[in-house]
C-alpha cells in the first residue's frame, strides 16, 4: 500500500522567512522576521512539511553566484535546527529570459509565477497539493501555487508590500508567517 500524501507549507523565502533585503546574498545581512522560527517549529510539530521555492534572480543578474546562494542556504538551515527545524526541500530559481549571466538565460517553468518548483518538490516528496499551503508576500507566490494546484494561498504583509488585487486574490492575508501560524493552529480545521 503506498504511502498516504503530506500537506506542507510552501513558503517563499525573503520577506516571509527573512527580513526584506534586495538580492540577499550575504549571510552578515540576513535576519529572520520576528517570530519564524518558533512559527516554523510548530508547523513541522503539527505534521506539516515545510518546503521553500524562492526565485533568485540575482544570481541571473550576476550579482552573487550560486555558491553565495548555497553558503546562505546552508546558513539558513543551521539557524533553523538550532531551533529544532529541519526544512524538507529548498528549492531556488535563478533564471531569467534577460539574464546577465548567459548559463542562467531562459524561459523557465520553475521562475514563479510558474509552478515548476512546487509540482518538483510535491512529485519528490509525496506532497498533498489540494491539503497544502502556499505563504508569500506577493501575487505570484500565490500564483504559481495556484498553477500548482495548492489549495490554500496566504500573503503575507512582512516583506513587500501586497497589491490590493493580490490581497483580494489571497485565502488569507496575515502580518508575518507567525501570525498565520498563529490563526491556523486555533483552528480545528487546520486553515
Amino acid at each position: 500500500m503506498a504511502e498516504p500524501l503530506r500537506r506542507a507549507v510552501f513558503l517563499d523565502r525573503d520577506g516571509v522567512i527573512n527580513t526584506e533585503v534586495d538580492y540577499l546574498h550575504r549571510i552578515a545581512d540576513f535576519a529572520f522576521v520576528p517570530g519564524t522560527p518558533q512559527a516554523l517549529a510548530r508547523l513541522q510539530a503539527a505534521g506539516w512539511a515545510l518546503v521553500v521555492v524562492t526565485n533568485q534572480s540575482g544570481i541571473a543578474r550576476g550579482y552573487y553566484t550560486e555558491a553565495d546562494y548555497q553558503a546562505l542556504t546552508a546558513h539558513i538551515r543551521a539557524e533553523l535546527a538550532r531551533h529544532g527545524v529541519t526544512l524538507d526541500a529548498v528549492l531556488h530559481c535563478p533564471h531569467l529570459p534577460d539574464a546577465t549571466v548567459a548559463a542562467y538565460r531562459q524561459d523557465c517553468d520553475c521562475r514563479k509565477p510558474a509552478p515548476g518548483m512546487i509540482l518538483h518538490a510535491a512529485a519528490e516528496l509525496g506532497l498533498d497539493l489540494p491539503a497544502s499551503v502556499i505563504v508569500g508576500d506577493k501575487g505570484s507566490d500565490l500564483q504559481a501555487g495556484r498553477a500548482a494546484g495548492v489549495g490554500y494561498g496566504v500573503l503575507v504583509r512582512s516583506g513587500h508590500a501586497p497589491k490590493p488585487a493580490d490581497e483580494a486574490a489571497a485565502d488569507a492575508v496575515h502580518d508575518s508567517l507567525a501570525h498565520w501560524v498563529d490563526h491556523l493552529l486555533a483552528q480545528p480545521a487546520g486553515r
